[in-house]
């Protein structure tokens, strides 16, 4: 004996009726070329069709959203990535190549390497490592301290290594090195090591001096600046900062052109004075 189904009545508008049959035609709920509002409605009460709360998330929002989740990965957050990819996906608001390739990441959602690099740092373990650089030349770095920082557009492994071979920087600061996250092989394999882990990155601590506007403008930078003071005889602002990669430094005190001194220590003082120089000369 056939089952009796259930029927419910609506009381809708024409215009009402119209929507749901333009809804039904759009999510492909019909019977031969025509709308069936029924099949609509059994397909959403069967979740076939999922209902949002709305479809009218700006552009911006979305914008803001996705490069959260690019931020999210670029960290090794990958859980809470996924879970803002996850969102994004539910939206209709998607551009076509935008869904497409968070799609794909989904997919795909990183290299190993990144996420047994990440387990290593949580665990404090020191490990081996395998880097390229602008040369194409494949190094190999023992690994005792680490954090991912950015510096200015890139993604950073800023480490302290046993090897110190090749490394330019000042003394005590050689087993320091900074690796671009994107040199990392895609096949790299990292593999722990026994001995200590290194408490923090090998330091010096340098004093600058800033001029003119630059010195009442400037905005300490709280994590790395020890101190920042203003010295009224001198009219300067005077700033100790705790440097761990005198190339990144330089960097920063370049832009800051007349308007900054390096003060001491004087092995950096000298080697930013003979960068000068060397710039000075290819304008002669």
């Amino acid at each position: 004996m056939p089952r009796k189904r259930s029927s419910i009545t609506l009381s809708i508008s024409a215009d009402e009726k119209s929507q749901l049959e333009r809804l039904a035609l759009e999510f492909g709920q019909t019977w031969g070329d025509n709308p069936n509002v029924s099949k609509l409605i059994k397909a959403i009460a069967k979740q076939k069709i999922r209902l949002a709360t709305n479809h009218d998330w700006q552009r911006d929002r979305i914008d803001i959203l996705n490069r959260a989740m690019n931020q999210l990965k670029d960290e090794g957050y990958f859980g809470e990535a996924m879970e803002l990819a996850s969102l994004l996906l539910e939206r209709s608001e998607l551009s076509q190549p935008l869904r497409q390739e968070i799609q794909a990441w989904v997919d795909s959602p990183g290299l190993p390497w990144r996420r047994q690099l990440e387990s290593y740092l949580r665990r404090d373990r020191p490990f081996r490592l395998a880097y390229q650089d602008a040369a194409d030349r494949i190094w190999s770095f023992t690994v005792r301290h680490a954090k991912i920082e950015r510096h200015e557009d890139r993604l950073y492994l800023d480490c302290w290594c046993d090897e110190t071979a090749g490394n330019q920087d000042i003394e005590g600061l050689e087993p320091n090195w900074s690796l671009r996250l994107d040199r990392i092989p895609d096949e790299a394999v990292l593999s722990p090591v026994e001995g200590h882990w290194q408490l923090e990155l090998g330091y010096v601590d340098i004093e600058f001096h800033l001029l003119n506007r630059l010195a009442l403008g400037y905005r300490s930078k709280t994590e790395a600046d020890l101190s920042s003071e203003w010295l009224p005889e001198q009219q300067v602002r005077r700033v100790v900062r705790r440097v761990r990669n005198t190339f990144w430094f330089f960097r920063e005190v370049r832009r800051y052109g007349a308007d900054c001194e390096i003060i001491g220590p004087q092995i950096v003082r000298d080697r930013f004075i003979q960068a000068l120089t060397k710039t000075m000369q290819n304008y002669r």
